[in-house]
């Protein structure tokens, strides 16, 4: 049971089945608060709330409701009318679905309360509702009604208790109209296989770990302060600037990301394209070798057929001459277009 003050007494309504309860909160902040003060003299600031008719101070106990008409005429309203709301819900947290958890929009969710059992009596029912919800892996839709309105909420299990999330009605959530980019972006695979790298090097973390750094650097500066010392220097700010090229942002962040984790190997990300190039050069290479080695070969075949003709044409000594002395300057002009 915890040792917080209940906000709200009422029950569960689960069918026929009424559970008493408590509404407690289950959440608490831990951030600094600071006064108003007058700079000159340090005194501080306050608000007083002063009658607008008397012009005089009051205090709290003569504070009560009032609801402002659209003429401007303020109706009074009391506790023992909103105690006689013609609602179901003024009192009793009433369940009207079971529904899948991840049917729920993160973007309803509003602040969390624990359902605390109110008395011996209520043991039985609420951990039969409990125990209904962790076999259904389902979570209970409910309406109930705190502080001047009635609200919408959901229930589900935590260790062994039955918490509940104030949830926002659907009409009060804006769609996200004009928030993203207006100009067409492209990502291609390359893209979000880097991305994808990124995101399993950071890999998981348990929220444990998480704690508010603003709060402690906070705290040292009031303390620096209180003892009369100068307050710790802020850090110099990260160099900022424009990530012009994508790709090697990411590919640094994941190289980062392993380095901040011990890790020695480089990230294991697929390689550019421009990085293939020498083994398409390669390729070429050996398309060019084979070119020059069937040049070789037909060059070595017209030599055959070359002296097969002169040893033809070997008694015609004159022409034989005639012949040679042409062919000469062809295999010059060949061999210069060899080097070439």
């Amino acid at each position: 049971m915890l040792h917080v003050r209940s906000i709200w007494n009422g029950a569960i309504s689960f069918g026929l089945v009424s559970i008493p309860i408590k509404l407690v909160n289950a959440t608490e902040s831990h951030s600094i608060s600071f006064r108003q003060i007058h700079v000159e003299d340090g005194g501080r600031i306050r608000y007083r709330k002063v009658c607008e008719l008397e012009d005089k101070e009051v205090s709290g106990a003569e504070i009560g409701k009032g609801y402002e008409d659209a003429d401007g005429t303020i109706i009074p309203i009391t506790d023992e009318d909103l105690a006689h709301l013609p609602l179901p819900t003024a009192k009793t947290i009433e369940i009207v679905a079971f529904v899948p958890a991840d049917s729920i929009d993160p973007l309803q969710m509003d602040a969390a309360y624990y359902l605390a059992a109110g008395g011996a009596p209520a043991a039985k029912p609420y951990t039969l509702l409990r125990e209904a919800l962790k076999r259904s892996n389902k979570v209970a839709i409910a309406k109930f009604a705190l502080r001047g309105r009635e609200r919408l909420g959901m229930l589900r299990v935590v260790e062994d208790a039955i918490a509940m999330h104030g949830l926002l009605w659907p009409d009060e959530v804006r769609a996200p109209e004009g928030v993203a980019p207006d100009a067409k972006v492209s990502i291609n695979d390359k893209e979000l296989d880097l991305a994808d790298a990124l995101m399993d090097t950071l890999g998981g973390i348990e929220l444990d770990e998480l704690h508010d750094e603003y709060r402690e650097a906070l705290e040292e500066v009031v303390a620096a302060k209180a003892a009369g010392e100068a307050p710790p220097e802020a850090p110099e700010p990260a160099a900022g600037g424009k990530v012009l090229d994508l790709m090697a942002a990411l590919e640094k962040s994941v190289k980062a990301a392993k380095e901040s984790r011990g890790e020695e190997e480089p990230a294991d990300v697929r390689r550019l394209p421009a990085r293939t190039a020498p083994k398409q050069s390669g390729g070429k290479k050996s398309t060019s070798t084979a070119k020059k080695t069937t040049a070789k070969k037909t060059t070595a075949s017209a030599s055959a057929k070359k002296s097969t003709a002169k040893s033809t044409q070997a008694t015609k000594k004159t022409a034989a001459k005639s012949t040679t002395a042409k062919k000469t300057p062809a295999k010059k002009t060949t061999s210069r277009k060899r080097t070439a």
